[in-house]
C-alpha cells in the first residue's frame, strides 16, 4: 500500500510524528534515573528493530540486496540520527527538563537552515527565518523558558547544550534520507535501524566497560518496560515513518519547521491530563502556529512561482518589454539577445 505523497498528507504525518514525539519526553522523564540513557537507548532501539521490520515484513519482501549495498551507509545513519542524537537528547532531559527538551526540539529548524547555508550554499529566505524566529519565540514562551528564573535556568544549562548538539545527529540523518530516493519510507526507516544496531550494541558495551554507563537493574527494566514498549513503538516507529513521509513529501525544511509542534503537543498532552494552561502558554501556542503557517504559505508560494516559470509559455503570448522589466537578470539578459540577435 503506497500514500498518496499530496501536502496535505504530509503536513498530516508531520504533525502526528511531532506530537507522538511531545509524549516522548513525558514518558521518558520517570525512567531516565533507574536506566541510563545509554542503555535507554539501546533497549529503545532493540524494541523499535523488530517493529520496524515487522513493518517491512508485513508490507512486502525485504529489499535485502539494498542493505546488501548501502549497509556501511545506512549503519551511519542510523548509528547517528537513531543513536547519537537519542543518547544524547536523553542525557540532556536526565539533568533538564522536558518542556527544556521539546524547545530544543524546536531549534532544529533554523539549525538545519543554517546547516544548509553552510553546507549546501543554500541560503535562507527571509520569510523562512522570520517564520522559525517567531515560532521559536511562541516555542519559548510554551515551555515558560521566557519566564522561569535565572538560576533554574542555569541549573540545567549543561543538559540543554548536550541535548542542542544532539540535534545534529538527526538534522545528519534527515539529510541523509535524501539519498537513498530508491528506498522508501518505510524501507529506509527500518533498514537503517536494522543495520546500525549492531553499532548501538557495540558502543553501549564499550561505555559500559568504561564506567560511562552503568547497567540497569532487572527490577528497574522490569519496571520501565511499559514505559519502554510505548517509546520503542509510538514515538520512534510510528513516529519515524511518519516523519520520513513527510521529509519525502514536503521536503527536510518544511519538514523540520513542523517540530515547532513538539512542545505545543506537550501542552495539549498536560491539558488531556487536567492540567490547566497559562495565558503565556496559549500565546506562545498562537505564534507556534502562526510561524507554521507564514512558513508554509511562503513554501508554497515559491514552489508556484518556481513551476510557473518552468511553465512553456506560446510564443504569440510573449510580451517581450514585461520580460525584459520583470525577469530576473539572467533571463532578462537572454531575453535582450534574443531581440537583438531577432532585429539584426
Amino acid at each position: 500500500m503506497t500514500l498518496p505523497r499530496s501536502p496535505a498528507v504530509g503536513i498530516a504525518g508531520l504533525l502526528l510524528a511531532t506530537t507522538a514525539w511531545g509524549s516522548l519526553f513525558l514518558a521518558s522523564k520517570p525512567v531516565l534515573p533507574h536506566v541510563d540513557p545509554v542503555w535507554f537507548t539501546l533497549l529503545r532501539y532493540s524494541i523499535a528493530t523488530l517493529g520496524f521490520m515487522a513493518v517491512l515484513r508485513l508490507r512486502g519482501p525485504v529489499p535485502w540486496s539494498a542493505l546488501r549495498q548501502h549497509g556501511a551507509r545506512l549503519a551511519g545513519l542510523g548509528f547517528i540520527g537513531y543513536g547519537v542524537f537519542s543518547a544524547m537528547v536523553l542525557v540532556g532531559l536526565a539533568h533538564s527538563l522536558p518542556s527544556h527538551g521539546a524547545v530544543i526540539m524546536a531549534t532544529m529548524p533554523i539549525t538545519t537552515q543554517l546547516v544548509r547555508w553552510a553546507l549546501d550554499g543554500q541560503r535562507p529566505s527571509r520569510s523562512a527565518v522570520f517564520s522559525t524566529l517567531l515560532a521559536l519565540v511562541g516555542v519559548a514562551m510554551v515551555s515558560g523558558a521566557v519566564t522561569r528564573a535565572a538560576s533554574a535556568q542555569a541549573s540545567t544549562l549543561v543538559g540543554d547544550l548536550t541535548a542542542l548538539a544532539g540535534t545534529l545527529g538527526w538534522i545528519a540523518y534527515t539529510r541523509g534520507a535524501a539519498r537513498f530516493p530508491a528506498l522508501d519510507v518505510i524501507g529506509f526507516s527500518a533498514l537503517s535501524a536494522l543495520a546500525s544496531w549492531p553499532l548501538l550494541l557495540i558502543a553501549t558495551l564499550a561505555l559500559t566497560a568504561f564506567g560511562l554507563a552503568p547497567v540497569p537493574t532487572a527490577e528497574a527494566a522490569w519496571n520501565a518496560a511499559p514505559a519502554l514498549v510505548y517509546i520503542g513503538l509510538v514515538p520512534t516507529v510510528f513516529g519515524v515513518l511518519a516523519y520520513n513521509f513527510g521529509v519525502r513529501t514536503l521536503g527536510v525544511v518544511t519538514s523540520t519547521a513542523f517540530l515547532n509542534v513538539v512542545p505545543v503537543s506537550v501542552l495539549l498532552i498536560g491539558v488531556a491530563m487536567g492540567s490547566r494552561p497559562a495565558l503565556h502558554e496559549l500565546a506562545g501556542v498562537m505564534l507556534v502556529v502562526s510561524g507554521l503557517l507564514v512558513h508554509t504559505l511562503s513554501q508554497r508560494a515559491a514552489s508556484r512561482l518556481a513551476k510557473d516559470a518552468q511553465r512553456p509559455v506560446p510564443a504569440g503570448d510573449i510580451d517581450r518589454n514585461a520580460l525584459v522589466c520583470r525577469s530576473p537578470r539572467p533571463l532578462r539578459l537572454l531575453s535582450i539577445a534574443r531581440m537583438r540577435r531577432s532585429s539584426s
